[in-house]
């Protein structure tokens, strides 16, 4: 009987906790969907072009709430037209689903700002460390892999579509796979925001509904106190959720740190890692598959070390 009221419980504040969400996740979806469809290429182009300046341009760019372009820059890697410094900086720096979150949730500005200052900061620092120590061990000179990417993923750049004819160097891109067809499909702004508004909102409903049913069960007090027990377990646990490859992941932990059971060290730990998709595109275009190892573990200790230093200083946002 206790466990049926739990569940009752959990269900309708997990119901009512979701709706109010939907009319600002829409908007905000709606807004980033216009904005990826106006500025996405844009922006691919401002990073394959950006020289040494990868990592700033990569981290200024990564922020801006475009969902593929964790992606992109995953096959502009992989086709070695960016930096590894680059890479790491939009991996640092893109927001995944926190952005709307926050917005959403109504978020203080600048709670907002700090967060994605902090990702900033973090992406271009890591990224010129990245880029000038290759450049000592002499490993920065590697030659174009667009035609072995191309053979690879198969994907028949023929000048097929309008983007190919007037430019073949980003015949390989993603968007063969992806935003290409989307775009072909013919399917509107609109639509796509409505999409993604509901994918997400299905996500924040059953991950606010075993929240519920968690502090329902065990008790807020005992988990905030156990997370305030053992911070550095905190820090590590959300920087290892974050690696998930899915928009889950970035929800789970906004929402945590919102409910006050994360700090602001393990929140940052978690979302420096959410790279999004763009992991996922990493592991299926790139090679050797070790590279690909070597950067995830590298978001990992990254993530972890920032989250770290962040609570043991007692920071707060």
């Amino acid at each position: 009987m206790e466990a049926f009221h739990i569940l009752a419980h959990a269900l309708e504040h997990a119901f009512f906790d979701t709706l109010k969400l939907i009319p600002f996740l829409f908007v905000t979806y709606l807004a980033m969907e216009a904005l990826e469809h106006r500025a996405g290429k844009a922006s691919e182009e401002a990073v394959r072009k950006a020289g040494h300046a990868g990592p700033a341009i990569g981290a200024l760019l990564g922020v801006v709430p475009q969902c593929g372009f964790s992606a992109a820059a995953s096959t502009l890697y992989a086709a070695r037209m960016v930096t590894l410094g680059t890479l790491f900086a939009v991996f640092l720096s893109t927001s995944d689903e926190m952005l709307p979150i926050l917005i959403a949730e109504q978020a203080p500005v600048a709670l907002i700002v700090k967060v994605l200052a902090i990702k900033v900061v973090v992406g271009m620092v890591v990224g010129f460390a990245i880029d000038a120590a290759l450049h000592v061990m002499r490993r920065d000179r590697e030659r174009l892999r667009i035609h072995e990417l191309c053979e690879r993923d198969k994907c028949h750049c023929n000048g097929e579509c309008v983007a190919c004819e007037n430019n073949p160097e980003l015949a390989y891109d993603y968007r063969h796979d992806e935003e290409h067809e989307h775009d072909h499909a013919g399917v509107s702004i609109a639509k796509s925001a409505l999409k993604h508004t509901a994918q997400v909102t299905l996500f924040i409903f059953l991950i606010t509904l075993l929240l519920e049913v968690v502090m329902d069960s065990v008790g807020e007090e005992a988990i905030a106190a156990f997370m305030a027990d053992n911070p550095a377990l905190s820090v590590v646990a959300a920087s290892l959720v974050g690696l998930i490859p899915n928009c889950a992941a970035s929800v789970a932990i906004t929402e945590l740190y919102l409910d006050g059971t994360l700090g602001a060290g393990a929140m940052m730990g978690g979302l420096l890692v959410s790279a999004g998709v763009g992991l996922l595109v990493l592991l299926r275009t790139n090679r050797p598959m070790r590279d690909n190892i070597a950067v995830i573990a590298g978001m990992l200790v990254i993530g972890i070390a920032v989250g770290g230093v962040m609570t043991a200083f007692g920071v707060v946002l």
